[in-house]
């Protein structure tokens, strides 16, 4: 599957799309997909990961749209320095622009847009639906540093948990570190408190990048597919046609 690549200029800088556009009846629902790190950092043509599981939900209905969002810095840059540097005021911005794009596409229903993430991007898809009230669902696939701050004067996202307005879905590993299970009890805290629909489920045996099908180490299989339909079921349900 070819995505289409485009460029939109992020308050000068110039960012990255890539778009999926799935066949079938028009309208359909959107997806903005979160990078993860490493890899990801380097550029999405790199990113095997996030492109398969774009071209997956794209094979399931979605139009989607994966925003290049360490183009803040050059794609040869030290990871490290795109980890300290990373602030989720700028994110915020390139997560709104990716979305007014994917709502822009001919045959796209800018009222059934959703926002996932794995890793890295599993906080960016916190963020993103705590940021952005358009959002009708969001999907966190193990994303550490929710309780974190990135970049001066910006909260930690985990605080940002009353601004969601849409429900969410988490998968983690009870083996991972970033986010521990403590964490995770964390994040689900934070929503219980404000108020937030949400569903977390928890694999024994699995640790961080379980649906990373290149990391032979870290995928998992059986959890991987049962997080596929899980999350598939998730989204069909909250982005349904009214």
């Amino acid at each position: 599957m070819t995505p289409r690549i485009t460029t939109v200029d992020v308050h000068g800088s110039p960012m990255e799309v890539f778009l999926f556009d799935p066949k079938g009846a028009e309208p359909h629902p959107g997806l903005v997909l979160c990078q993860h790190i490493p890899v990801g950092h380097t550029g999405i043509e790199n990113d095997t990961v996030t492109l398969g599981t774009a071209e997956r939900y794209c094979e399931n209905g979605y139009a989607v749209a994966v925003p290049f969002i360490f183009h803040w810095w050059p794609k040869s840059g030290d990871i490290e320095m795109k980890r300290a540097q990373f602030r989720d005021d700028w994110t915020r911005l390139d997560l709104d622009a990716a979305f007014d794009l994917l709502a822009a596409q001919p045959g796209v229903d800018r009222d059934r847009i959703a926002i996932a993430g794995h890793c890295w991007g599993g906080r960016v898809a916190w963020l993103g639906a705590a940021t952005n009230p358009r959002y009708r669902a969001c999907a966190i696939f193990y994303g550490g540093r929710v309780r974190l701050v990135m970049g001066e004067g910006n909260p930690p996202a985990i605080d940002l948990a009353p601004m969601i307005r849409c429900p969410v879905i988490g998968f983690f590993g009870n083996e991972d570190t970033n986010p521990s299970p403590e964490d995770v009890d964390a994040y689900a805290a934070a929503l219980a408190s404000a108020g937030v629909e949400h569903v977390f489920h928890r694999y024994d045996g699995a640790g961080h990048a379980f649906q990373s099908f290149n990391n032979p180490e870290r995928y998992r299989p059986e959890a991987a597919e049962d997080a596929w339909k899980k999350v598939l079921a998730f989204f069909a349900e909250k982005l349904k046609k009214q």
